[in-house]
């Protein structure tokens, strides 16, 4: 059977490139397309141009956000605090444009780190705009945490109830939004995990952790593809 396709956002930046600098980039990191493709999904890299939003969504069976910068916290009524950092709009506006463009089409959603986020503030959720307790000690550096998730939920019945996961992240959800609830905490009460109220509604699942890193979370990424397969054999 063919591979589902497994859209997944990618960030604009600007690197240097062997002899080239300030070479403008499309990038995400490699983990989160070979998470995609051992589990079985096609991945396709989404550009942050929001006017090719529409004619990728239209072949995707599933939609994977990323992680990266933060949200403008004007998405979510809020002004900048001293510790956000400046927004890339184009960004913003592709992710929130892909979002609502699989919900309207019943596709299955997994969130990460950010992509949580934006599912909340989709909703019409907030933020925490800065967490310092929650930032890594050395940045660039993923720091390994146990999260505590509700038994009785989806993201339980896939990670288990106590996983390790692995965080760098200044931010976090403050509210959920509609529609949403949240099922995983930080030990100081702090939402890592959320997913689609409704039990029967389609797979819809975030948590604040990078989950494209380390073993403990693969299965969420096989569950993501399982979900896109059932729909594209539907």
């Amino acid at each position: 059977m063919t591979r589902p396709i497994v859209v997944v956002t990618g960030d604009g930046t600007t690197v240097n490139w062997g002899i080239w600098g300030d070479v403008r980039t499309c990038v995400l990191q490699w983990e989160y397309m070979e998470k995609v493709a051992q589990a079985g999904g096609a991945p396709v890299l989404l550009p942050p141009i929001p006017e090719v939003v529409e004619s990728v969504m239209e072949k995707a069976d599933a939609l994977l956000l990323s992680g990266g910068p933060d949200v403008a916290p004007a998405r979510y009524g809020e002004e900048p605090g001293p510790d956000t950092k400046p927004p890339r709009l184009f960004r913003d506006d592709s992710e929130f444009a892909a979002l609502r463009l699989a919900e309207e089409r019943g596709l299955p959603v997994l969130g990460i780190c950010r992509g949580l986020q934006i599912m909340c503030i989709a909703r019409g959720g907030r933020l925490h705009q800065h967490l310092p307790e929650h930032g890594p000690t050395v940045l660039g550096t993923y720091e390994p945490r146990e999260i505590q998730i509700k038994p009785d939920s989806r993201l339980g019945g896939i990670l288990g109830l106590s996983p390790t996961v692995y965080c760098h992240h200044h931010q976090g959800v403050a509210e959920i939004g509609a529609g949403m609830v949240a099922t995983a905490w930080a030990d100081d009460g702090i939402i890592e995990g959320a997913e689609e109220e409704d039990p029967d509604a389609p797979f819809r699942v975030g948590i604040q952790a990078h989950g494209e890193l380390g073993d403990s979370t693969m299965p969420l990424f096989r569950a993501l593809v399982e979900a896109a397969s059932a729909g594209k054999r539907g």
